[in-house]
This record gives C-alpha cells, sequence and structure tokens, in this order.
C-alpha cells in the first residue's frame, strides 16, 4: 500500500495533466484559461509534496493569480463576436502531436541517462532568507527595473485596449 504522499503526488500529477490538456483541446479559451489556472495549482501542489512552500505560494501568487487574470482579461479585451469560436483548430494538430511525442521522448531518454547525484542529510529549513537577501540586496535594482517595466507594459496595454477613444 502506497503512502499518503505518493497517492497525493499521482491524483495531482493526474489532475494537472488532465487540465493541461483540457487547456490545449477545448475550443472555448475561457474554459482553456481556466483550466490553465488549474494547472498552475497542481504544479503548486506538487512544490508542497517537494516541501518547496516558497515556491508553491509565489506559483499560486505569480501564475495562478496574476497571470490568469492577465489572460481573461486578454480575452475579454479582444473584440471577437463569439467567444465560443475563439479557440479554433487548425491542421497542423497532427504535427504538434508528433513533436510532442518526440520531444517527450528525447526528454525522457536524457533524463533517465543523466547520473543524478542525491546528497544525504536533511532539506533546509527554509530558502526564504536567501531569496529575500538575493532580491533586496544583490538584485534589488534589476528587480525594480522589471516592476516599473511591468507597470508600463500594463499602462500600455490599457491604453492601446482603450483604442484611443476620447472621452464625450
Amino acid at each position: 500500500m502506497p503512502d499518503i504522499s505518493t497517492l497525493a503526488f499521482w491524483l495531482l500529477a493526474a489532475m494537472t495533466i488532465a487540465a493541461a490538456g483540457a487547456v490545449v483541446l477545448l475550443k472555448n479559451i475561457v474554459h482553456s484559461a481556466l483550466y490553465l489556472v488549474l494547472t498552475f495549482v497542481g504544479v503548486a501542489g506538487i512544490y508542497v509534496l517537494l516541501q518547496a512552500e516558497f515556491l508553491a505560494a509565489v506559483q499560486v501568487l505569480v501564475y495562478a493569480g496574476a497571470v490568469a487574470v492577465l489572460i481573461v482579461f486578454a480575452v475579454m479585451l479582444t473584440r471577437r463576436g463569439d467567444i465560443r469560436a475563439s479557440n479554433l483548430f487548425n491542421i497542423n494538430y497532427l504535427a504538434a502531436a508528433v513533436v510532442s511525442l518526440a520531444l517527450f521522448m528525447v526528454i525522457t531518454m536524457a533524463t533517465g541517462r543523466m547520473a543524478w547525484m542525491a546528497t544525504p542529510g536533511q532539506a533546509p529549513a527554509s530558502n526564504v532568507g536567501a531569496i529575500a537577501d538575493a532580491f533586496l540586496g544583490r538584485f534589488a535594482i534589476p528587480f525594480e527595473i522589471a516592476a516599473v517595466l511591468l507597470l508600463v507594459a500594463i499602462v500600455g496595454a490599457i491604453l492601446l485596449a482603450r483604442g484611443g477613444k476620447e472621452e464625450q
């Protein structure tokens, strides 16, 4: 009988893969965006099982929160009459399936041949302090520049979405 963490991993992995498949296969782009959020949450759950709580929190806050909201806003700002026909299929699905399968096989063979080095001992109690020192110390200026760049991009996207309409 497998332990609870193994069972939780397989359940989260199955949910994440099924949600990722739904992102690709559904025709409604809004539903695809919602399944993308579910995929991000599943990956965050796997991070929790790996005892990487900080990465799980970042995954939920940045990806499941911010990126998903950004995608939903982008979908809402498109000028499409019928949203149900917004995620159309094309004739390249067979080629995409072949390329995806080939890439999966290459990655599987590469990871199978790699010599994984397991370090004995306990994982560090918390790496949040080291990340905070890096962001607020050595990388403070690039971190702030990235924040300002993202702010400018959001303001620019809003201005472009308005279409230059002047208020009456």
